[in-house]
């Protein structure tokens, strides 16, 4: 273990000299200028020094003022440290993202079709890249040819390689990755600083972090708050003047910076930094912080039955023929799959070749293969006879289309195929309709339990598929969602997001495809895979770097916990003052104003005494909450309104009792030492 690692608190996540250099490169004006109650308590600190300075050169008891002034600057540093903390916590990843960026060269397609190598600091959205095997992708984009196995270690840590391929919804690609086998062509989809390994660099640093619509409003309620306190503070020099109490202006500063909402206005900047952070542990990428806090306000949940709801790897376990035999139902479903690439395709080649059936290897056959436009597959045989298999409706058009009849009884068929949960697909040769495929898919384990929990917090989930009605109502009732959209197609996506909207509700999908891409962006919180389109990934607001589409439950968590905890520190933060105002005013005046004295139940041993213990409990009070801030406030799976008022239970009650114990312990202390 070398020095440098000696140094380094695990916790932290850095040394304690980078801390204390962060914290005093903050208290710089330009940088306290963004945040108006740190700027009064750096003022307060300003004046109450000059008071200090000015009694010692005066030869006058300067004690208080520089004990004032010393706390004062110990609160500043303490709120500088939690965002310095709190930014520090990401930056362990920036250096080996920003080593998987530097030094990058790309193999960069010229107009007249030649190849040049150039440094990737140079590449331009529209560029085109060849990158072969064991080269590093220099920039973001969509392959537009050819298909490799891709290692995206570097940005996910996900070790296992990903396949990405032209032409598919899987044809996305960021700097920084390895391919590992083929070669691809690559259209560059950003300019240098805008891509996605330089976005994570830049929200891991802090670098470009922007207050959210919440926080901005939180930050005009603490701005306002201070303003009233301050004309309030303000109003107690010729009050005390009347009474014959002497309050210097450094009783007065320490007053004001005890009553405003120091906490909240320190811990603030550390909340939003550290809620980014939670989304870039789990992989995700903002283009805001707005994202991840909407997320925490959701109330419509569309998520995409396969590979969220289900595991998405539906598989043929049934196939019945009609109206011909076992062996000629297998051979047309057999060849008719040959040509379909995709996971269900394949299942039933392995389905039939499991059962032992034997299948002539066919010559002179025209495939046809599987496209979503037509959702069949097929073959034309030398013989002449045509066999198709894909969607029921699809197949019945092309049988009905021959001159053919559907069989009467196939209906009942593929209702309780569906009504089951799988999913039907039909075979015909020429004009007549052989049998009937189910597909079954599998349920997420633990997927309701997590339904069930967003239930509680009040959003409503509605499952979006393809599927027919039957097949869809099964399986939403199995899952435990809400609702569901059968036969889903963009259109209908895009109006049903517009629909809820319009009711004045948030709602967030998840995508990865194209034709995902308008959903996308009109929804409030769009997750787009990072493996997706190109055009999917522009449309959201928030890219998951593992193209897990599961992840969006876990946004919602994310978005979830960054709110309350804002939510449960300024409750807190506001009843101490509330505090503070009925312990400092009474300990004052008490002796001036006995009306007062009534109020003044800490019996405080003095009005300085009373004024430092509570600048002492002001400044403590901020990295004791530091870890809460960071961590966030654990959430319970109940509705808003339920957790706004355990938060006023908790946090608003806490708050209005700790700084009475606090702030007496405290003066005892001072009344024994001083």
């Amino acid at each position: 273990m070398n020095r440098h690692q000696v140094e380094k608190n695990p916790v932290m996540g850095l040394s304690w000299q980078e801390l204390i250099k962060g914290s005093l490169l903050r208290l710089h004006p330009g940088h306290l200028y963004r945040q108006p109650v740190m700027l009064v308590v750096g003022l307060g600190i300003v004046i109450s020094a000059l008071f200090s300075m000015q009694h010692l050169l005066q030869g006058q008891s300067w004690g208080l003022e520089f004990s004032i002034t010393l706390i004062l600057l110990f609160t500043l540093l303490f709120a500088n440290a939690a965002e310095t903390l709190a930014e520090a916590r990401g930056k362990a990843q920036a250096s080996s993202l920003k080593a998987a960026r530097d030094d990058l060269k790309a193999l960069r397609q010229t107009p007249q079709g030649a190849l040049e190598y150039v440094a990737a600091s140079q590449l331009r959205r529209g560029d085109v890249i060849q990158v072969k095997a064991q080269e590093i992708i220099p920039a973001d984009g969509e392959i537009i040819q050819g298909a490799a196995t891709i290692n995206e270690s570097a940005i996910t840590g996900e070790s296992a390689p990903v396949i990405r391929e032209a032409g598919t919804d899987n044809s996305g690609v960021s700097a920084g990755t390895k391919v590992l086998t083929n070669s691809i062509l690559v259209r560059v989809s950003h300019d240098p600083g805008s891509s996605l390994l330089d976005r994570m660099i830049a929200l891991v640093e802090g670098a470009q972090r922007q207050k959210t619509p919440n926080e901005l409003a939180l930050s005009v309620l603490i701005s306002a708050l201070t303003l009233i306190f301050l004309l309030v503070v303000v109003s107690l020099m010729p009050i005390g003047h009347y009474l014959g109490i002497s309050l210097s202006i450094p009783v007065l500063v320490a007053l004001l910076v005890c009553l405003i909402p120091t906490t909240i206005g320190a811990l603030l900047p550390a909340i939003g930094i550290a809620g980014m952070d939670r989304a870039l542990k789990a992989n995700l990428i903002a283009k805001s912080g707005k994202a991840v806090e909407i997320a925490g306000s959701v109330d419509v949940l569309l998520l995409d039955k396969t590979g969220t709801i289900t595991l998405g790897d539906r598989h043929a376990n049934e196939m019945l023929p009609l109206g011909v035999s076992k062996q000629v139902f297998y051979e047309a479903a057999y060849l008719s799959s040959l040509a379909d690439p995709t996971p269900e395709g394949k299942s039933i080649v392995e389905f039939i070749e499991q059962e032992g059936v034997r299948i002539e290897a066919t010559q002179e056959a025209q495939f046809i293969e599987f496209s979503a436009e037509t959702r069949m597959s097929g073959v034309d045989l030398a013989d002449g006879r045509s066999i198709r298999k894909g969607a029921v409706d699809a197949v019945s058009r092309w049988v009905k289309k021959q001159g053919g009849h559907l069989p009467s009884f196939m209906e009942e068929e593929v209702e309780r195929i569906a009504r089951s949960g799988a999913t039907p697909l039909a075979v015909a040769i020429d004009d007549q309709l052989v049998g009937v495929i189910a597909l079954a898919d599998i349920i997420k384990s633990g997927i309701q339990e997590r339904f069930a929990k967003l239930r509680l917090l009040g959003i409503k989930t509605i499952m979006v598929t393809g599927d027919n009605p039957l097949t869809a109502a099964a399986i939403a009732a199995e899952a435990g969602v809400d609702d569901f959209i059968a036969e889903a197609t963009p259109e209908k996506k895009l109006q049903v997001i517009r629909d809820h909207q319009q009711q004045g509700q948030l709602v967030a999908m998840v995508g990865d495809g194209t034709n995902d891409a308008p959903a996308l962006a009109q929804a409030d919180l769009g997750l787009a895979m990072n493996s997706g389109t190109q055009a999917a990934r522009e449309a959201g607001n928030l890219v998951d770097l593992d193209s897990n589409p599961g992840k969006l439950l876990d946004v919602v968590e994310i978005g979830k916990q960054l709110l309350v905890t804002r939510g449960a520190l300024t409750t807190f933060s506001l009843t101490n003052d509330v505090a503070k105002y009925f312990v400092l005013l009474p300990a004052l005046f008490a002796a001036s104003f006995p009306a007062l004295a009534g109020l003044d139940i800490l019996n405080l041993s003095s009005p300085e005494n009373a004024i430092l213990a509570a600048v002492i409990f002001n400044a403590l009070i901020i990295p004791a909450l530091v870890p809460l801030a960071l961590k966030g406030v654990r959430v319970k799976a109940l509705k808003t309104d339920q957790l706004f008022r355990n938060n006023l239970i908790y946090f608003g009650l806490g708050g209005l009792i700790l700084p009475f114990i606090a702030i007496k312990c405290i003066d005892l202390i001072l009344a024994a030492v001083i």
